[in-house]
């Protein structure tokens, strides 16, 4: 299949599979353990019921969405995904340019294999910067001092990462933030030439945000070692504090799943959260974002933005989620497929077919504006709308 042929998100993430080897695509496509959590991020959407209202002038359709003080072009952003480079060489970059260009954020990895001031020369005004959190302070806050004079609107520290997990595909593989191959994982990588040749040609991607905190004689697996000793680091309340201290514009949380966790960030001042599970690859046993969601918007309101992402592959689903709750969300996997897939035209495919799928669905369920979108578009659990 070519990528002008897909169609939806499925076609990019089978694309991307027959281009990358095995060891890459697993650590795309991988969660924790048995993996129940990534089918549950998935199932939760299907789960729900979009109810249709006829004979409403649907001539013309707004898929524009407000975010703190700015209005994008669609109600989705693109989630930090890291080590994007091993995919695609320069894919964090091909996605702030593909999000700058369709008017939606881009959520800068903490692991990041591009810089933050080579983020902000494309695509100042889009991208975030998600923060992890170093075990040395001053690298943290440096970190953070980075985000705030490259003009970037929005941090998002993420907490959902306390300890490492257990990745088993990536055990198996022999996957480890230094990328060191096994003689197998070679044997297969070479049936996958273009891949090869991205490799051999660009090397190893090198995590750029912590190349000037590693020794200075640091060579990418050196830089990748360094921040592995640096993370994760033990993150608490006190420390959300202060970065709410240091950051002087938008400041989110994501990985937040309790009601209680989230009306504490509240207090704390924080201005969003993006409600995630890290798309699966913590807890096996956690509840998918979309389970909790209610009943973090019934405990917070209005009080705070509430985000969401993980399991996200339709744009029905991103319906879904705005209409329990969430003003805003975020695809991680979808458009690193279509990096993968073809570099920044699969990244623009990925978009557009996301941004296809939420007008044709806003036209089927009678929504010509998401301002209208609520809880009255969805089947209750007794079957009836709500």
């Amino acid at each position: 299949m070519k990528i002008a042929d897909a169609v939806n998100i499925e076609d990019l993430r089978r694309i991307a599979k027959r281009h990358l080897p095995k060891i890459a695509f697993d650590f795309i496509e991988g969660g924790v353990e048995d993996e129940r959590c990534l089918g549950r991020n998935e199932n939760s959407f299907a789960r729900h019921r979009l109810v249709p209202r006829y004979m409403v002038d649907i001539s013309q359709r707004d898929q524009s969405a407000k975010l703190f003080d700015r209005t994008y072009a669609s109600p989705f952003g693109i989630s930090p995904t890291g080590l994007a480079a091993l995919f695609r060489p320069g894919a964090d970059l091909i996605l702030a340019e593909a999000a700058a260009a369709a008017d939606i954020p881009f959520v800068m990895s903490g692991s990041a294999t591009a810089s933050i001031e080579a983020a902000a020369r494309i695509a100042p005004k889009h991208t975030w910067y998600q923060l992890y959190t170093a075990r040395d302070p001053k690298i943290t806050e440096d970190l953070v001092r980075r985000a705030r004079d490259a003009g970037f609107s929005t941090l998002v520290v993420t907490v959902d990462v306390p300890v490492s997990s257990k990745r088993e595909r990536n055990m198996r593989n022999g996957f480890g933030l230094s990328v060191t191959f096994k003689f197998s994982t070679i044997a297969e990588a070479l049936m996958h030439p273009a891949w090869v040749a991205d490799y051999l040609r660009h090397g190893k991607p090198r995590f750029e945000n912590w190349a000037s905190y590693a020794p200075p004689e640091a060579d990418s697996t050196g830089v990748a070692r360094f921040m592995s000793s640096q993370t994760p680091a033990t993150m608490t309340w006190r420390d959300l504090e202060t970065f709410r201290r240091l950051w002087p514009r938008h400041l989110v949380v994501k990985g937040i799943m309790h009601r209680d966790d989230a009306l504490r960030a509240a207090e704390a001042g924080v201005d969003g959260l993006i409600i995630s599970n890290h798309g699966g690859r913590q807890l096996d046993q956690a509840p998918a974002p979309l389970e909790v969601l209610p009943a973090i918007h019934a405990a917070v309101g209005d009080r705070i933005v509430l985000m969401l992402d993980s399991g996200v592959r339709r744009g029905a689903d991103i319906l879904v989620a705005l209409a329990l709750g969430a003003r805003f969300v975020f695809v991680g996997r979808a458009t690193l497929y279509g990096a993968a897939a073809a570099g920044p035209v699969g990244v623009r495919k990925a978009i557009k077919i996301l941004r296809n799928e939420i007008d044709l669905v806003m036209g089927q369920i009678g929504c010509p504006n998401l301002a209208q979108l609520d809880r009255s578009f969805l089947l209750t659990p007794d079957g009836t709308p709500a």
